[in-house]
């Protein structure tokens, strides 16, 4: 039962570690920012839970049609975060290899350029994109809980251990203090910035009062 969280940890060689490391911080990263960093970890054991309990229901059919790879990696996560992105998007189409796509088709592109990628199972990506676009339409609806609750379990263990790892950057589970903490890097405090003084040179003399001939003219 315990492999269906820690295959996402498991890597063949160091070309698909750097691969999904690379994945985890493009990915990842960017979901967090959008979610929280207490409800980005629920959702990655959550998704790679109920990807593995997919891939497992889906391998032994496929199995008798195509040689199905292990999942391994971080990379069915990936797409089920990709997959919520891209469905939960306000954009309709997204520029990509400079042509415009449309933002659904996205994920699908992406499942056919990790098709290369070395030790890829491409029924494990499908999964992980399936649940993925399953949560972004709502159908997963038992794994969202409000922001108080996220707010909460920030002040609660590990989350509050995570805070204190230097280097290591926390998300609040609040909508309004992420957009308070982007504000406030946006908008520094005065002061924050080196400032640099200018020599003010004293205003010019006015120039005299033109004569009544001049005025005339």
């Amino acid at each position: 039962v315990h492999r269906l969280i820690t295959y996402i940890f498991v890597y063949e060689d160091l070309i698909s570690l750097a691969c999904g490391a690379v994945i985890i911080w493009y990915f990842a990263g960017s979901f967090e920012k959008n979610v929280g960093t207490v409800k980005h970890c629920i959702l990655t054991a959550a998704f790679s839970v109920l990807s593995a309990l997919l891939y497992l229901c889906l391998e032994p059919l496929v199995s008798m049609l195509l040689e199905v790879g292990d999942a391994k990696g971080f990379m069915p996560v990936a797409f089920a975060t990709l997959g919520v992105s891209s469905t939960r998007s306000r954009m309709k189409r997204t520029l990509l290899f400079g042509c415009r796509f449309p933002v659904v088709l996205v994920p699908w592109l992406g499942l056919c350029i990790a098709w290369f990628v070395p030790h890829s199972s491409l029924l494990g990506n499908l999964c992980g994109l399936l649940v993925g676009e399953a949560y972004g339409l709502g159908y997963c609806f038992c794994l969202d809980f409000p922001e108080s609750v996220g707010s909460r379990l920030d002040r609660m263990f590990p989350f509050t251990l995570l805070k204190r790892i230097p280097g290591l950057k926390y998300i609040p589970g609040s909508l309004a203090e992420r957009r308070a903490s982007e504000n406030s890097r946006i908008n520094p405090v005065p002061g924050t910035y080196p400032t640099q003084s200018y020599h003010c040179p004293s205003p010019l003399a006015l120039p005299a009062q033109p004569s009544a001939q001049s005025q005339g003219f």
